[in-house]
């Protein structure tokens, strides 16, 4: 998290991933890629908001969050704009309030971002897949295992649920 705490914004006031397009097979789903967000977006990236960094002094100083209020008040009228609130409005709004586009290690979703990137991945998101839909905790026992990691999401969710148990004893005890 140090690398990322002290990445250059390059003066952007928060950071996100662009979507990956590395699983080919998956890119007829990729909605940024044509109608409304295609033309909305002249060439920008659509970025992901499952991570990202905001350089909290600059957001404050530049009034970013008046700016996207404001937009969110202009879009808000039509039910079917910003479906996806915390991705579609900083999307909608970097042509006035600008993205720094992540390097696209720090974020790895199996269904846009091909296997052979996942080695270099710094964070990975279960994000939904759109040929199918698999329970989130499925996807965690499929992916988070194997020569890449240290401990599979099965001895993590046991250490995980060893402390909460451990919590609890010391909390009904007192």
């Amino acid at each position: 998290m140090t690398e990322l705490w002290n990445l250059d914004l390059e003066g952007a006031p928060y950071g996100y991933t662009p979507m990956c397009e590395s699983r080919i097979e998956n890119l007829g789903y990729a909605f940024w890629k044509t109608g409304f967000w295609n033309s909305h977006l002249r060439g920008k990236p659509y970025h992901i908001s499952a991570l990202y960094v905001v350089d909290l002094e600059r957001f404050r100083r530049e009034l970013v969050g008046d700016k996207l209020r404001s937009i969110y008040q202009s879009l808000s009228a039509d039910p079917n704009s910003l479906a996806n609130l915390d991705q579609d409005l900083p999307n909608y709004a970097q042509h006035d309030v600008r993205i720094f586009s992540l390097p696209q290690k720090w974020l790895w979703c199996e269904s846009w971002c091909s296997d052979e990137t996942k080695a270099e991945a710094m964070t990975i998101d279960l994000c939904n897949n759109p040929e199918h839909k698999e329970p989130k905790l499925s996807m965690a026992r499929r992916i988070i295992s194997g020569d890449l990691f240290e401990e599979s999401w099965e001895e993590l969710d046991q250490e995980v649920d060893g402390y909460d148990k451990q919590y609890q004893a010391t909390t009904c005890a007192a």
